[in-house]
Parts: structure tokens; sequence; C-alpha cells
């Protein structure tokens, strides 16, 4: 069992909010005042990983929960929180102790490296760019140049982290590009109704705006993106502490083996999740919900012919993204590439039998609207909104 003197039994309370001093170290203050500095903190057992979104009623973790449902994490205690929507409490949380691993886009773990907090990716959920723009219906745009002068929709304005790279890498200047912070979860609700001329989008959620009737057309990030995609991160303390790198090995192999579980019957690890929110199911149905998990698996699996397992670092993406952001000042101090992207844990965290996890995933009984979606018409129109 993992046992961390970091992490309070209170963890992720509502009425807890993290800021950035001043001097660049991060407190989390209570609505009473009292500030929690990192190492303060009650002992648990519990093991938490927390989102860099909202919520956790998506399909994106289906990796997780289908390690959970078929028992890959064996006896390891742990769980999922929803972080506050603005995506930088996925590592803020982790650097005071009250979550374990973080998921932030490679932005905001460069905001996280900025402040010191001293974290290390230690699984890179993404091969390719999961992020892409939506723009209304013949509107889109090719060349990212072209929103120069225009205006960007975020669910945060934490989210322009994450845009103004993108935008410096295809040659725009992002100085240029006006942002409206379009509130959580509505970002995309108020680009259809007019404001706005893109909004900032990921796959996944494509099929999810589909399914609310959000129809757009897309500049895809795994088209024309160089950089890496979210990660997972840790506190480098967890790294230097042998039995603490033990349990990492063991947990990130759950998420390997679920990962993989997905990769060889997209529908069933969509009923898993299906199984653990019905909100999900009742939003999109079977076959949008088996797009948008599709989505997500194109992402993270990438080319594996080109990668050493699940969660592998392309490191020479990782030393252009962090490049990128000292070219625009987005990171003022230097990084190490070498000491904050880590592949040590992908070769454990691979080691499993991949033909039980096939058999696993061959024999699971799906429902019968489930069997009934016909994967070779998803794949069909995977890329039928794609701005050409």
């Amino acid at each position: 069992m993992y046992r961390d003197q970091k992490i309070p039994k209170n963890r992720l309370s509502r009425r807890t909010f993290l800021q950035v001093t001043a001097s660049g170290a991060v407190v989390a203050s209570t609505l009473g005042g009292t500030a929690i500095m990192p190492g303060e903190a009650q002992a648990a057992d519990t093991f938490t990983w927390i989102s860099p979104r909202g919520t956790l009623e998506v399909l994106d973790d289906y990796g997780y929960w289908v390690g959970k449902e078929m028992g890959y994490f064996g006896d390891l205690d742990t769980t999922m929180e929803a972080g506050p929507s603005d995506g930088t409490a996925t590592v803020k949380f982790v650097a005071v102790g009250q979550a374990d691993m973080g998921f932030p886009s490679p932005g905001v773990f460069s905001f996280a490296l900025e402040n010191d907090m001293n974290l290390v990716s230690v699984f890179n959920m993404g091969a390719v760019d999961v992020f892409d723009f939506a723009f209304r219906k013949g509107e889109g745009v090719t060349d990212l140049k072209q929103l120069e002068g225009k205006t960007v929709l975020l669910g945060s304005a934490a989210w322009q982290a994450i845009t103004d790279p993108m935008f410096a890498a295809a040659g725009a200047d992002p100085k240029k590009i006006t942002y409206l912070e379009g509130g959580w979860p509505q970002w995309g609700t108020v680009l259809q109704s007019g404001q706005g001329d893109a909004a900032l989008a990921w796959e996944g959620l494509r099929a999810d705006w589909e399914g609310k009737g959000l129809e757009f057309e897309y500049w895809l990030g795994q088209n024309h993106s160089k950089f890496p995609a979210n990660t997972f991160v840790v506190r480098q303390s967890d790294m230097d502490d042998p039995e603490r790198r033990a349990f990492l090995e063991k947990y990130l192999r759950g998420w390997a083996m679920g990962m993989e579980f997905g990769h060889q019957n997209p529908r069933a690890a969509t009923d898993i999740v299906f199984k653990q929110f019905p909100v999900v199911k009742k939003n999109l149905g079977p076959e949008l919900g088996t797009e948008s998990m599709m989505q997500l698996a194109a992402v993270f699996r990438g080319d594996m012919s080109k990668r050493q397992g699940w969660g592998w670092h392309d490191i020479e993406s990782w030393k252009l993204f962090f490049s990128t952001l000292s070219e625009i000042g987005q990171l003022k101090k230097p990084v190490d590439v070498d000491k904050v992207i880590s592949n040590d844990l992908v070769g454990p965290a691979n080691d499993f039998d991949m033909a039980k996890v096939k058999a696993d995933a061959d024999g699971y009984a799906l429902s019968d609207d489930m069997a009934a979606v016909d994967l070779d018409a998803i794949k069909a129109r995977f890329f039928a909104n794609v701005v050409k």
C-alpha cells in the first residue's frame, strides 16, 4: 500500500484554493485563511490522480476505468479527482502534496517548471498533439496565421498557455490573437452562438460536442503540430524514493494495460466508462461515445512503431516545445529536459502480458447496443469535419 505523509485526508476540498506567491512558492489556502505549505499535511493511504478538467464524466480517462474494472491495478489503493477547470490545479495540488499525480497539458507543465514546483513527467499519455481548433462550418482555416487579428475562445484564461505556443510554432504572432474566456463547459456553445472566430478543442471532445449538437469543422493538432500532448507528472521526491517509485511502476502498468485493452476493443472500453458514468452514456449514446474514445485512443497510441510503449516521451518533441516557449517568453528559466522528462518508468509500465490483455478485451461481453456500434463507420467519418 502506498503511503505519503504529504497527502491530507481532506484533499481537494472545494473550500481550498491554490496560488503562486510573489516568491514563486505554491501554497494552498482555505477560506479561513490558513496556508498549507508542502510537507505539512497529514498522512493518508490512497494514491490520488487529479484531472486538469472540472469533471471526470468523460471518455478521456478510459485507461484508468478499464484498469479498475479488469483488476489491472491489483491491490493498489487509488482514486481519481476532478480539479478546477483552469487546468493549473493538476500541478499545484501535486506540488503541495494534496494529490500524487497530475495530468497537465505541456503548457501547464511549463507553468509548474517556471514556478519551481519540482515535478517530473513520467508517462506521456499523448503520443501526438491532442489539441485542435474548432470553427463554425465554412469558416475554418488551414494555416493558424490566418487567426491573427481574430478572437479565439477558451474555457479558461489559463488555457492561453496551451494556445500561445501552438500559434508561435505555426508562425503566427500570439500577441495578435485576442482571447475570450467563454467559460467551462460552455465555450463551444459560445462559438456556435456567433461569438469569436475559433475555439480551442481536443480529440474526444469533438465527438462530445457533436452529441450536444455543436457541429464544427476542425484544424487538428495531430495533423499539423509537432508538440507533445498531456502527460502524467509526479513529485521528483517520489521518483527518488525506491518504495514510491515501485508503486508508480505498478500504477502506470495498470494504466498501460487499460490503454492496450482499449486499443484491442474500443467498444468494451467505452462500455466500461458508461458503467462508471451512466450520464456519459445518456449524453453521447453508444456510437458517439465509442467515437470519442477512439479519437482519444488515436492520440494516446500514435505510431507505436516509433515509440517504446505506452507513455513513452519523444524527447525531441519536448525540446522543441520548451524552446518555443522560451522564444515567446512563456518560459523565462532554462529547462533541463533530461531532468524533467523521464522515460525510466515506461519499460516497467509496459512489462505486462499482452496476450492476456487481448484475451480479456476479446472476451468482454458487450451489451446489445454496444455490440451494434459499427467501428468501420466511425473510422470512415473520423476526419469528416476536418479542414482540408
